[in-house]
């Protein structure tokens, strides 16, 4: 009778624990697309958790903003992004733009004086990446100290917007060949450290200013790495660190504790993402001076939120 007793607890047990694993599985779903909606519209975001996610927590989150006609798929086809997710173990999303009412459906973001369909009908945009970072942190393994943004071109621009209005919430940000386009101050409520990567004879959007893509005018460069070093408390002479055959390295100094100013400029490329593919056919070639994947992770690796 008592081993009838003891057999029938431990089934009772196992029972219990199936039931209890069978309510908490673990994810099976590691790549894919999902949306929320905000302020009329379903937004839309390619989603990447990296191959190590049931085994662990705390995933840094990185979110990758897509050119001007770009998309999630051609972010992440391009530049090599999600495999460095899987392989250096942090959460990736492509969020995408609004599409545009035109028979090409072009994908923009609301970046300040760019571009296109976001700006011209007033894109809240920042909100979006707000619900966004609610909705990821809620639901997945995120450090919430830990989340980065980087952007190509159109996503440079938005990806600045970003740090000026959620300063709060991201630890450091690097957007490549744009440029900052907010129409108010940049006013963010903390220093944010800044990687910017850009091409000398980019001619879509010029490193020394003027008008180029879609015929919108783009302060220099320099005026917005200018901006970002007197928030970060840096002084206002960056020298060479790193004087390369086909880049230069410069960086502002004296910057408050856990932050950083600096810019890779290439010396090709054009308007391109380096060390990845060519975003059509039409389209620049990137720069072969490094791979500004593997340079972003390793700088956002370097920050958190206090």
């Amino acid at each position: 009778m008592q081993k009838q007793i003891i057999l029938y607890m431990m089934l009772l047990f196992s029972l219990t624990n199936c039931k209890k694993h069978y309510n908490n599985p673990p994810n099976t779903n590691f790549h894919f697309y999902d949306s929320l909606q905000t302020a009329g519209y379903v937004r839309s975001y390619l989603l990447n958790l990296p191959p190590n996610y049931n085994d662990s927590s705390n995933f840094p989150l990185v979110i990758a903003m897509h050119g001007l006609a770009g998309s999630a798929s051609q972010m992440e086809q391009d530049y090599g992004l999600t495999t460095k997710s899987n392989n250096a173990h942090f959460i990736l999303v492509y969020p995408e733009g609004v599409p545009s009412d035109g028979i090409l459906g072009i994908r923009t973001w609301n970046a300040g004086t760019c571009c296109d369909f976001a700006m011209e009908h007033n894109i809240d945009d920042v909100q979006f990446i707000r619900q966004l970072i609610q909705k990821l942190t809620s639901t997945y393994k995120i450090n919430s100290k830990r989340i980065y943004v980087t952007g190509m071109s159109n996503g440079a621009m938005m990806t600045y917007r970003l740090a000026c209005e959620l300063s709060t919430q991201l630890a450091a940000i690097a957007p490549v060949s744009g440029t900052l386009l907010t129409k108010q101050p940049c006013t963010p409520a903390r220093a944010v450290p800044v990687l910017h990567i850009h091409s000398a004879i980019d001619n879509k959007v010029p490193y020394a200013g003027g008008y180029g893509l879609a015929n919108y005018y783009f302060p220099p460069v320099d005026s917005a790495l200018r901006v970002w070093a007197s928030i970060d408390g840096c002084t206002t002479a960056p020298p060479v660190i790193t004087a390369a055959s086909l880049y230069t390295q410069t960086q502002y100094m004296n910057c408050h504790p856990n932050t950083s100013v600096q810019l890779y400029l290439t010396k090709d490329g054009g308007h391109s993402w380096p060390g990845g593919l060519a975003a059509r056919a039409n389209a620049d070639q990137p720069s072969a001076a490094f791979n500004a994947t593997d340079l972003i992770w390793s700088f956002f690796s370097q920050f958190q939120l206090p």
